[in-house]
């Protein structure tokens, strides 16, 4: 059974090998990240640990049992209880219902761990799946997104309020 793990230095090699061999799908859909982003991986990679140590941001990646990684899903942490999630999922899971049972779970990490109130995420007007996703996940649709938020195309913004930790959680 896959599972969400926070992101780890050792989670590397899986998530390099994840990006390539989905490059083309995700291209399709929102934006290619460019030869840059695989020549200088190590580089980006690295700092995207430091800024999770440094706690603005919680990156996830969905393991499944044969360590390969099957969606990354990330919380950008902007202040005042607010957080913006961003996901992709392998596209050999698509309609599976994995990213929303992911949104979902990290939804509520974000509320319990991270006291996370309100997420927003945005997604183009030509991603229907990811705005199925997000509806089913507990999201309404908040508004339209700068097409700069979402790789120069049209689309919406979509929030959720999720609990906050409270005392007797912790």
């Amino acid at each position: 059974m896959p599972e969400l793990q926070r992101l780890r230095a050792d989670h590397a090699p899986a998530v390099l090998d994840f990006e390539s061999d989905n490059r083309a799908y995700f291209a399709s859909m929102i934006f290619d990240r460019g030869d840059d982003y695989f020549e200088h991986f190590a580089e980006r990679y690295h700092a995207l640990l430091a800024e999770q140590e440094a706690d603005l941001a919680a990156f996830h990646v969905l393991v499944d049992e044969d360590g390969s990684v099957l969606g990354r899903f990330n919380l950008l942490f902007e202040g005042d209880g607010i957080a913006t999630l961003g996901y992709r999922v392998a596209q050999r899971v698509t309609g599976r219902g994995v990213a929303t049972a992911t949104v979902r779970d990290l939804c509520e990490l974000a509320g319990s761990r991270h006291g996370v109130r309100t997420i927003r995420a945005a997604t183009s007007q030509d991603n229907v799946a990811s705005q199925r996703v997000l509806l089913n996940a507990g999201f309404t649709q908040a508004g339209p997104a700068d097409p700069s938020d979402i790789g120069g195309k049209q689309g919406s913004w979509y929030e959720r309020d999720v609990r906050p930790a409270s005392p007797s959680d912790q």
